[in-house]
């Protein structure tokens, strides 16, 4: 008995000791499109908050959602929605569903080089673009010069994104560049008068988006705050974070819910995304 008393007590004081070396440190991983805005809100909340700290890094969402499985990660940060899967294991690995927050609203842009003629471009000749149907600019009302495409590594949620709404489940083009992030995207097509690419709208210095259009018929849409909230811009999205609920009552809850503040908010305009509508932001 005294011996079972003694684990008990010795569990115990490992465990209070783990709670203890927690309290204060939220680590948060994932999307390399949130980065930039979820290292902005760290770097003010800790500015705010001297007794926490905040470590951010990206990735990719699949990175993100996988260390939220394998609890390395207090938040996942996810540029598109949980897949089934990801949360039968996170279910699996807390028994609970990850808690869902919207935090930001996405025009996902697409990128052309400052020199390139073209000004817009429907759903359809966007398909056709990255799967490699269109290979020739001169196709999209541009030069005669073959289009040189840029896109992102297949555990990015802006990849699982642009290739489900805009490419309708097909592949992309085998001729396809990947890069390790949108910067990377930004800074390719900057250099590269064929290039084309796609990304958030925070992203854009140095290179040009193109207006984007349903369909023959439609008008060719900006993707600007307005266009996103309302959702005329045909490639708007939310952007997420995802959370073990029983940390929703720890400095995790209280991080996230500042980061839906109005406040945190704020940041997102800051940053070059577009903030949520109200009925989407916390009381804080």
């Amino acid at each position: 008995m005294k011996k079972n008393i003694l684990h008990i007590l010795t569990f115990g004081l490992i465990l209070g000791a783990f709670i203890t070396a927690r309290a204060g440190q939220i680590t948060v991983k994932g999307s390399d499109t949130l980065v930039i805005l979820a290292q902005k809100w760290a770097e003010t909340y800790m500015n705010q908050h001297a007794d926490v700290k905040i470590q951010v890094t990206g990735g990719g969402s699949g990175i993100g959602f996988a260390a939220l499985q394998a609890q390395t990660t207090d938040l996942c940060d996810s540029s598109r929605k949980a897949r089934p899967a990801e949360i039968a294991h996170c279910i699996k690995a807390f028994g609970k569903l990850p808690t869902e927050y919207k935090v930001a609203m996405d025009g996902l842009s697409v990128y052309v080089n400052e020199d390139c003629p073209v000004k817009e471009l429907t759903l359809d000749q966007l398909q056709g673009i990255f799967t490699g149907k269109i290979k020739n600019w001169k196709d999209v009302g541009g030069a005669n010069a073959p289009i040189t495409i840029y896109s992102r590594e297949n555990s990015s949620g802006t990849y699982e994104f642009f290739k489900e709404h805009v490419l309708k489940g097909n592949d992309f083009a085998s001729s396809a560049q990947t890069m390790p992030g949108t910067a990377a995207i930004i800074q390719a097509v900057g250099k590269d008068k064929g290039g084309i690419g796609y990304g958030g709208a925070a992203f854009g210095t140095g290179v040009k988006h193109v207006n984007v259009k349903k369909d023959d018929a439609s008008p060719a849409i900006e993707p600007t705050e307005e266009n996103v909230e309302n959702q005329t811009y045909p490639i708007w999205r939310y952007l997420y974070v995802y959370v073990n609920p029983a940390l929703d009552k720890d400095d995790a809850g209280a991080y996230l819910k500042w980061i839906r503040s109005d406040d945190g908010q704020k940041i997102v305009k800051d940053v070059g995304y577009y903030p949520l509508p109200k009925n989407y932001r916390s009381n804080h």
